[in-house]
């Protein structure tokens, strides 16, 4: 699997050697079966060279650079939409503003993320801090606290669950399974 293919320098290189490697050594043993300790020795580097990369073992699975990206695109969405057509129009645009990712590795991610009690906690303290983000958009454009806190997180789980069940299927692409997603959230599906 190739996590990116454009010419890169040495620490990028680096850091997608340790991400690939991890994602190897997790799909054949496990996430929990596997150390930073491991991951670093088949990389060829120390432990500390790891953490230069990555804050932590999770990070290599749970962190996602579209995150940052939502909550400023749904506060730019017209306040007068509903709250939840803000937040599907906003990360949309989001989804369009980014890099598109290898859907190899986002499908190998999230079945790693899946199968690990660890990284499925994980997973939802990043899905939190996501909705949060999201609510606070909402709010500063004017919106309620509550109403912005539930739009925000029935967005956010609807699209995990559409991801998780994407990574097991095989059907489509990241894409198409992230619109349906936002085509149920916007009440078009």
């Amino acid at each position: 699997m190739t996590v990116t293919e454009a010419p890169i320098g040495r620490a990028a290189r680096t850091r997608v050697r340790i991400l690939e490697t991890a994602l190897t050594l997790f799909a054949e043993h496990g996430y929990d079966q596997v150390t930073v300790s491991r991951i670093a020795a088949a990389v060829g580097i120390s432990e500390m060279t790891f953490f230069r990369h990555f804050p932590s073992k999770e990070s290599l699975v749970v962190d996602d650079p579209y995150d940052p990206l939502m909550a400023e695109h749904v506060a730019g969405q017209p306040s007068s939409l509903p709250l939840l057509a803000r937040v599907a129009g906003g990360i949309r645009e989001a989804w369009v503003a980014v890099p598109q990712p290898e859907a190899g590795v986002v499908r190998t991610r999230l079945r790693i993320a899946a199968a690990s009690p660890t990284l499925r906690a994980a997973t939802r303290q990043a899905n939190e801090a996501s909705a949060d983000a999201i609510a606070s958009a909402l709010v500063d454009a004017g919106a309620d606290p509550v109403d912005s806190r539930i739009a925000a997180g029935a967005a956010m789980a609807g699209i995990t669950e559409t991801l998780l069940a994407w990574a097991v299927s095989d059907d489509g692409s990241l894409g198409e399974a992230l619109e349906r997603a936002l085509r149920v959230i916007e009440g078009a599906r």
